[in-house]
């Protein structure tokens, strides 16, 4: 009998190891280095920023600009920043979310991430999403039953169950608060 427990509790051990190795080495929310400036530099130099604005499909602000777009922009998302530029994201581990999950996009957000030289896709670090009263939210996937967070829409990478959109109250890390 001790040993089916003993047993038991070594697979779950095992299992509760594996679930943390998944969390991305370079998750923003374990990044507790970034320097107090407004704006810091990642290992690969692009330099990290703030822009705000509603993410929204590509053909979509087009057509709202007058420009008639072919069927293959349907499917991509751009930010729509509050001064008008069209940013599209790049749908990597976090930018991913936004061409999943219809919640968030047509909302207001507020994105750090980083540009390459010459490139104008945002590589998304941190989604903050604003609720209905205005009150900035930083937004991730959360599995109740692992307690883990992920960042785009898919069964729990640990126990295979289903995730939940979580929005937790939280300011802007301080290399992204914008200069007044």
């Amino acid at each position: 009998m001790w040993s089916r427990w003993i047993v038991g509790l070594s697979v779950a051990l095992l299992a509760l190891a594996w679930c943390l190795a998944q969390e991305p080495a370079s998750s923003p929310i374990a990044d507790k280095t970034a320097s107090k400036t407004s704006v810091t530099k990642d290992k690969d130099d692009a330099p990290k920023e703030l822009l705000s604005g509603k993410v929204v499909f590509l053909q979509e602000a087009l057509k709202r600009r007058g420009v008639k777009a072919a069927d293959e922009f349907k499917a991509q998302v751009v930010l729509e920043t509050d001064e008008g530029e069209l940013v599209p994201i790049v749908p990597d581990w976090r930018g991913r979310a936004f061409y999943q999950d219809e919640r968030l996009r047509d909302r207001r957000v507020d994105l750090v991430g980083s540009r390459q030289k010459a490139t104008p896709y945002l590589q998304v670090q941190m989604v903050f999403v604003f609720d209905e009263k205005g009150t900035r939210q930083y937004m991730d996937y959360w599995c109740d039953i692992c307690s883990i967070a992920m960042y785009e829409i898919k069964p729990c990478d640990c126990c295979q169950e289903k995730i939940r959109l979580r929005l937790q109250p939280q300011g802007l890390p301080e290399f992204a608060k914008k200069k007044r």
